[in-house]
């Protein structure tokens, strides 16, 4: 990423330029992202093909101001925090469902280094920690989103919880971004993915959360107060457009386009 492309990032999530790579910026950068790029699976029920390399990213992320799922989000976000100086290693995970844990690459997550340490960064998991957490730390982690805990299992992975439940498992071995491509098209095309049998598009706000589930629009605020209601047909892309800053030709449905490279 040149320092053009980088510059045009930083002003899609409203933030500075750092003056150095360090824990400071990183967290800034961190929740500038959360709160302005959505955590979203459109793509997957509008048709539109989903690709892990950069200039695709860049075209949708900050040239259409879209939003994306983790292999996007994390992906890119990797590449920006590369282009401003940091150490950044990508890392698989697999995510705990009801089974226990999920497919392998079934998740996309950043460890990043700094002059204070390495950290655990993930702008892609929708519902987390709102800053980086301490990579060396295995104490509990006060963080808006929750209380978070890092935890080592008997094979050498990490296990990451959020208030005492397991969210992921990470593998600490770097890996390089092709890697991921069967596990994001496994959860673009799979009917046991979730990602195919919902729609989701959700960002964090400065006092809470906004969540757009179909045509059900959730908004938390910072007590955990809940307000729910159903978005009328001709308001659904009103919606996306002033909540999530995401202007579509059409409302997505799920099912309603295949995905391209799903062979059917």
């Amino acid at each position: 990423m040149d320092t053009a492309a980088a510059d045009a990032y930083l002003a899609r999530i409203g933030a500075a330029r750092p003056a150095a790579p360090d824990a400071d910026a990183l967290h800034a950068l961190h929740l500038s992202h959360l709160r302005t790029v959505p955590f979203e699976n459109l793509s997957i029920h509008l048709g539109e093909e989903i690709v892990l390399a950069e200039q695709p990213l860049l075209d949708k992320i900050v040239g259409a101001r879209r939003g994306g799922f983790c292999y996007e989000l994390n992906g890119a976000f990797a590449m920006l925090l590369g282009a401003l100086g940091y150490e950044v290693d990508l890392l698989p995970a697999r995510v705990f469902g009801a089974d226990g844990p999920g497919i392998p690459y079934d998740h996309l997550a950043l460890r990043v280094r700094t002059p204070s340490g390495p950290w655990l960064a993930d702008v892609g998991f929708g519902r987390h920690s709102h800053f980086p957490l301490r990579w060396d730390s295995r104490a509990e982690q006060p963080d808006p989103g929750g209380v978070f805990r890092i935890e080592e299992t008997g094979e050498g992975d990490l296990d990451v919880l959020r208030d005492g439940a397991p969210q992921y498992r990470l593998e600490q071995r770097p890996r390089v971004y092709t890697d991921f491509e069967a596990g994001c098209w496994w959860h673009r095309t799979s009917p046991k993915s979730h990602f195919t049998q919902s729609l989701v598009c959700s960002r964090l706000t400065e006092t809470g959360r906004v969540t757009l589930s179909g045509r059900t629009l959730v908004t938390t605020g910072a007590d955990g107060a809940r307000d729910e209601r159903q978005v009328g047909e001709d308001e659904v892309l009103a919606v996306y457009r002033e909540q999530f800053g995401i202007v579509l030709g059409q409302e997505p449905v799920v099912g309603g386009m295949r995905t391209p490279g799903s062979g059917a």
